[in-house]
């Protein structure tokens, strides 16, 4: 059964208590933890007894399975702080941004070269690595993920297959998935309107509404099996308690009615 979550990011302008709180109300099993520093740090590393504490509390108030953890950083003082935390606990997953621009002579090869790193730090806390291809960054598309699957031998590295950016890649996902879903641990999910860059404002990444196929998504994600964790991620600008609520229980309403209509929950 694959597991819904969403990406705390979302919920950025409220306390991590709160957001959990929220997140279950609005019928998910887990939550992504946002620690992106500039944008989201309701994991705070640099404060890393005191978070790790309020998260564990309010994990254990909701009963919110913690799915993963979004860093978004590879600067391995960081990642270090994050693997702790991730084992305090019990995270399986840090999902990472790769490197580097699109098309730029040899930034895929050194974006390689640092997830091959960062994998390796990961993996010494039995932890998995997880990296998307990422509109205008030198992994991009489904050719690029491809290279990196192909170089990083490290069983602790895996990809975050996001349709929305494979989606402004210029492909479709719900066709580009079965070529790299042997590697695939962690889905980042939400719907865009238009090819981008951006996805659009935060409602209209709420699941259903866009154009993506998301349904045909979920039906290639079945049909291979998968059964890890699909976070809503949400980008933009801080939005209100109302807005959160709908974005969040509308693409709960939309992807749990897909799944279940495939029999994968």
């Amino acid at each position: 059964m694959m597991k819904l979550g969403v990406n705390s990011v979302l919920f950025k302008p409220f306390p991590v208590e709160e957001a959990l709180r929220l997140i279950k109300m609005a019928g998910y099993d887990g939550v992504e933890i946002a620690a992106i520093k500039g944008m989201c740090e309701h994991l705070d590393l640099d404060n890393m007894e005191e978070s790790v504490a309020k998260i564990r509390k309010a994990q254990e108030e909701t009963g919110l399975e913690l799915l993963s953890m979004e860093l978004a950083s590879q600067d391995p003082i960081r990642l270090r702080k994050a693997c702790k935390a991730a084992k305090l606990l019990g995270i399986p997953i840090i999902n990472v941004g790769p490197t580097g621009k699109s098309g730029a002579e040899g930034d895929l090869e050194a974006c390689i070269e640092t997830l091959k790193n960062s994998a390796a730090i990961c993996s010494a806390y039995g932890i998995s690595l997880c990296c998307k291809a990422h509109v205008g960054a030198s992994l991009y598309n489904t050719e690029t993920t491809l290279a990196a699957m192909e170089a990083i031998k490290n069983e602790a590295f895996g990809v975050d297959m996001d349709p929305s950016h494979i989606y402004r890649a210029g492909e479709l996902p719900e066709e580009a998935l079965p070529n790299v879903i042997s590697r695939v641990k962690h889905i980042h999910i939400r719907d865009c309107i238009g090819r981008g860059p951006g996805p659009g404002a935060p409602l209209e990444q709420t699941c259903g509404v866009g154009e993506i196929n998301l349904y045909g998504y979920f039906k290639a994600l079945a049909a291979a099996n998968y059964e890890g964790p699909v976070c809503l991620e949400v980008i933009g600008p801080d939005q209100p308690l109302e807005a959160c609520m709908t974005i969040a229980a509308e693409s709960y309403g939309y992807m749990n009615a897909c799944l279940k209509t495939l029999g994968a929950r």
